[in-house]
């Protein structure tokens, strides 16, 4: 560990309670994307009691606090803010009881169950640190708090909202996520780690009629039957087997009865890719194929291809990991691993790019070791380990917080220790 690390992190033993305490505040009360008012305000406070600048409200409720500390770099950290429409299942003393009006006025539960809370929470915790440890550091710490992450649209909202005008242009951009990985552990991955993810909504239109006159139709569901079927080949034969992918179609609806052709139907399907190159492929072979197999079936107008939500792949600069994967490695020793592909998403990288410059994002553990050790020697950990979106998630309070405040810490004093 270096010299700055170690006189940062010596106040972590005096902050612990009160992270804990506002890990807990901040996971009873969840708050969907750009709904996240209360604990944009709990952040702010946190931020400005220990005496960053703060702005507040970028791109409706994003924050960031600046904390200026003489020449050198300057390190941005982000975390995300906001929680999922999910119902509590951890029996936690503080589980989240909120709830929301949904589209239809009935009540939608809600619940961190990505972990977000602990994002929040570390940053707020390195940010102290940064803040009562001046004399180790020279340089710039931003502290980034984005909104609305889950459904990808929060950093775009920030940067829309003059985010790289009101916040000083960092030298790097740093990052974490936990996952369902033992508490104590760091994983960094140099290049691709989190892919892309685009969701698309595909009507194909036919000619409705009578079920037992299927002549005098042009069936939209047997037209998105074969559609989904020749779908499972973009990846089994049009990529190289080296080459990770995936679709997946999620949703189908036609009709309304057992003897009605309806005159179209709707496809909904999710994509998973890793770079630009086999993102472009797959999604022009999903369009090439939606397109030939309504031409095929002789449909009296064009399907209506719609993307409904994007995220960008998460690439991670080869040169920042490194620095910060040998950081983690003298801080953490043998806990520090290099972590495996991530299927998840993130819009993360659209902040960096808006400003150019580059970033990395690692994942830090939050399961009880016991819990996953037994699961692991009893090879059920995907079925008995909970995980991100899980109504049963809930990282152990230690030492997830303290990984996560140290990861946080030591990655940035790679560039602004002295």
């Amino acid at each position: 560990m270096s010299d700055g690390a170690r006189t940062v992190l010596a106040g972590l033993d005096g902050i612990r309670s009160g992270l804990e305490d506002l890990y807990k505040d901040l996971h009873a009360h969840p708050e969907l994307g750009l709904q996240e008012h209360r604990t944009a305000g709990k952040v702010a406070g946190a931020l400005r009691e220990a005496g960053y600048e703060v702005v507040e409200g970028i791109g409706g409720t994003g924050v960031v606090g600046v904390l200026a500390n003489g020449e050198g770099p300057v390190v941005m950290a982000r975390a995300d803010m906001d929680a999922l429409p999910v119902q509590e299942r951890t029996g936690l003393p503080y589980a989240s009881t909120a709830t929301v009006a949904g589209e239809d006025g009935s009540e939608q539960p809600v619940m961190h169950a990505c972990g977000h809370d602990v994002h929040m929470t570390a940053l707020i915790g390195g940010a102290r640190l940064m803040a009562e440890s001046r004399e180790a550091w020279r340089g710039t710490f931003v502290a980034l708090f984005q909104p609305s992450e889950e459904k990808g649209d929060g950093a775009d909202a920030m940067i829309a909202d003059g985010l790289t005008s009101r916040v000083p242009r960092p030298d790097v951009v740093l990052a974490q996520h936990v996952l369902a990985h033992p508490a104590g552990y760091v994983g960094t991955r140099p290049g691709p780690f989190l892919s892309a993810a685009d969701s698309l909504r595909v009507t194909v239109y036919g000619r409705g009629a009578h079920g037992s006159m299927p002549q005098a139709s042009v069936d939209p569901v047997v037209m998105a039957a074969m559609i989904v079927v020749r779908l499972q080949t973009v990846v089994s034969r049009e990529l190289a087997a080296t080459t990770p992918a995936v679709v997946t179609v999620g949703s189908i609806h036609a009709g309304t009865g057992p003897n009605v052709i309806p005159d179209s139907a709707v496809i909904q399907l999710n994509v998973r890719t890793y770079d630009d190159a086999s993102r472009a492929q797959v999604l022009g072979a999903i369009e090439r194929i939606v397109r030939a197999e309504c031409q095929a079936s002789g449909a009296p107008a064009q399907p209506l291809i719609e993307k409904i939500a994007a995220f960008p792949p998460t690439v991670n600069d080869e040169a920042v990991t490194g620095r910060v994967a040998e950081a983690f490695a003298a801080h953490f020793g043998e806990d520090a691993h290099t972590i495996e592909l991530q299927t998840a998403s993130e819009d993360l990288s659209l902040i960096p790019d808006a400003y150019g410059v580059p970033f990395t994002y690692w994942g830090i553990g939050g399961i009880d070791p016991e819990l996953y050790a037994e699961a692991a020697g009893n090879g059920t950990v995907a079925r008995d380990v909970p995980v991100n979106h899980s109504p049963f998630f809930a990282p152990v309070l230690q030492p997830t917080l303290d990984t996560g405040v140290s990861a946080l810490t030591v990655a940035a004093l790679a560039w602004l220790g002295v």
